[in-house]
């Protein structure tokens, strides 16, 4: 299939969507709009601070929002009260527009708490299910770790990894439900893909927006060890 079939947009909060919101800019997120431009379909990842904003950024594009992706379940991800903020996000979207919202089967309360959606309102996932935007399918990686239910989405040998893998780093596990153990096992089986996708993380915290899986391994403090010995050791606590 032909790549320049697929739709795919990085965006980063504060910059691309939600200009100016002071929280959108200190948080760094990243959004992604994965798409297929022959249908015109595309999925929203992450929409949290402004969904419509990024629904217009689809629509300027000619594409038409028809679900979201959501990684994991913290405000900055998918909406709901942070650090005496409320975010927009999700809720919002689905006020405009029904469409599907997919979640790892683990996380749909958590989800559903934060956002204040009804569980049925949201599709739970398990690990290896695929979704698909017009022509492409997406899989989804059960992650935890951060969270119970983190998900990746692997595509056209690219890696979406929310907060479980950042290009420098990997997500905080000491927020409610984190696991360090649990995140050790996912770092080491994302490290173990196949066909070197570049990575997109949840945030923008290090020098480059996104970089080979093989980079990543290379640099990437968080991918040494090799035994869950050495990751406590690296990692206690």
């Amino acid at each position: 299939m032909s790549s320049e079939r697929l739709y795919f947009r990085q965006l980063l909060s504060g910059r691309d969507y939600a200009v100016g919101d002071p929280i959108a800019t200190q948080m760094r997120n990243f959004a992604y709009l994965i798409g297929d431009r022959e249908t015109g379909e595309t999925l929203l990842v992450d929409p949290a601070y402004a969904a419509s904003d990024l629904v217009d950024v689809a629509a300027a594009d000619g594409m038409r929002v028809s679900g979201v992706l959501a990684t994991h379940h913290h405000p900055d991800h998918v909406g709901g009260t942070m650090l005496g903020f409320t975010l927009g996000g999700v809720a919002e979207l689905l006020e405009q527009t029904s469409v599907a919202v997919h979640v790892n089967k683990q996380e749909l309360d958590w989800v559903a708490q934060t956002t204040g959606i009804a569980p049925s309102e949201l599709t739970g996932h398990d690990n290896g299910d695929k979704v698909t935007v017009g022509a492409f399918e997406i899989e989804l990686l059960h992650t935890p770790g951060h969270t119970p239910g983190s998900q990746c989405f692997l595509f056209d040998n690219r890696l979406i990894s929310g907060d479980t893998l950042f290009i420098d780093g990997c997500g905080r596990t000491d927020f409610p439900g984190g696991d360090s153990d649990e995140m050790f096992r996912s770092l080491r089986r994302l490290a173990a893909l196949d066909g070197n996708p570049t990575v997109y993380p949840g945030h923008w915290y290090s020098e480059s927006p996104s970089a080979a899986l093989g980079s990543v391994k290379d640099n990437n403090y968080v991918l040494r060890p090799q035994t869950l010995q050495q990751w406590q050791a690296l990692m206690p606590g």
